[in-house]
């Protein structure tokens, strides 16, 4: 599985607040969640994020409550993939479960500028900065993982798995 798409650059500490603020959590519709997305980090990104486009941060990366809106949020608004230096845990498992792709890269978090163009390959976690012509290195993530990812998030996977 690849993600190309042009970045969008966060700090550290980034939270699921900032991610999708608490005021819009009267909805769990991807739709709905996608137009306020990182809205009180940068008031625009709804409105100028593509599908397709790629989110760099730094640690931690998710943190604060245990909501899978943020997740949600992300994907629906078309964010195909996060690349951080480090990510809360339960947004890590949330990611997963929902189907969002996510890196941890140190050095791609600091390398990447807002802008880049930048592949990553879940398969084998190489992410290149198309732009910068660098080369960064993720663990890959295991098998069944990225089989979750493909399915669409862990529903879709167990879906798959009953009709079989």
């Amino acid at each position: 599985m690849e993600f190309e798409g042009r970045t969008w650059k966060f700090g550290d500490d980034i939270d699921t607040d900032a991610i999708i603020p608490a005021r819009y959590l009267n909805t769990s519709e991807p739709a709905e969640l996608a137009k306020h997305c990182m809205e009180d980090a940068d008031p625009g990104f709804p409105k100028k994020v593509e599908k397709g486009d790629i989110i760099i941060a730094g640690k931690n990366f998710g943190c604060g409550s245990s909501r899978e809106h943020a997740p949600i949020a992300l994907k629906a608004a078309g964010v195909s993939c996060v690349i951080a230096k480090s990510f809360a845990r339960i947004f890590y498992r949330n990611s997963i479960n929902i189907g969002l792709p996510i890196f941890e890269c140190e050095e791609a978090a600091e390398r990447i500028v807002e802008g880049d163009l930048v592949a990553a390959d879940a398969d084998s976690g190489t992410i290149k900065n198309l732009t910068r012509k660098e080369i960064y290195h993720a663990e890959p993530f295991p098998g069944f993982m990225q089989e979750i990812i493909q399915a669409g998030g862990l529903m879709s996977y167990v879906a798959e798995r009953v009709k079989t």
